[in-house]
């Protein structure tokens, strides 16, 4: 597969295990905090582990926010990437990049629940997408978050550690998963071949 990929450089620790699960599907990719690049490239990966403050800090250092939200090509945002596509954050009251409508808010505590929310989890589909092509129902993936976004009209699949949170994402041509694809094995491999794959 010959396919243009920039992975926005916002200064996450999961940069390294992104791109190597990316060459392993064969796809070279590019780190950049270039707008330019950024804007042509085909398709887009906004990673993202830590903080969401800590993050729009650095998109906002780079003067990345704009160039993001600008974006017509099909985006992606692991993790931390997925959460700052929202307007906001109760992390650190943060505003976000308002791509996706809600706020994003920390998992409660509960009985057996603890925070972070950190291992495997299945996913609840609640809408068909191709971004889960072939991927089985009880496929896990591998979550590290300690918040999440809420479950809304834009919200593809869930998950459930205490309270179920939104999962899989997605608006328009920006989409967002929760957990790490490139953590997640065969599954996390599959859907990033299916985001390599989608047409805008």
């Amino acid at each position: 597969m010959s396919i243009s990929l920039a992975i926005v450089d916002s200064g996450g620790a999961n940069i390294a295990s992104v791109r190597f699960a990316l060459e392993r599907l064969g796809i070279a990719s590019e780190l950049t905090a270039d707008p330019t690049v950024i804007r042509n490239a085909e398709r887009v990966i906004l990673p993202g582990v830590g903080a969401a403050q800590e993050g729009m800090k650095k998109l906002r250092a780079k003067n990345l926010i704009e160039c993001v939200r600008s974006l017509t090509q099909p985006v992606i945002g692991f993790c931390l990437g997925e959460q700052l596509l929202f307007d906001s954050s109760e992390e650190g009251d943060t505003p976000s990049l308002g791509i996706i409508p809600g706020r994003v808010a920390r998992i409660p505590d509960g009985v057996g629940i603890t925070v972070p929310h950190m291992g495997w989890n299945t996913l609840e589909v609640l809408r068909d997408t191709p971004l889960l092509k072939g991927i089985a129902k009880d496929a896990r993936f591998y979550f590290v978050h300690s918040f999440a976004g809420p479950v809304n009209e834009f919200t593809l699949a869930t998950a459930t550690h205490g309270v179920p949170f939104a999962a899989v994402v997605q608006r328009k041509n920006f989409y967002g998963v929760q957990f790490h694809p490139e953590r997640s094995g065969t599954a996390g491999a599959q859907l990033l071949k299916n985001f390599l794959e989608i047409s805008v």
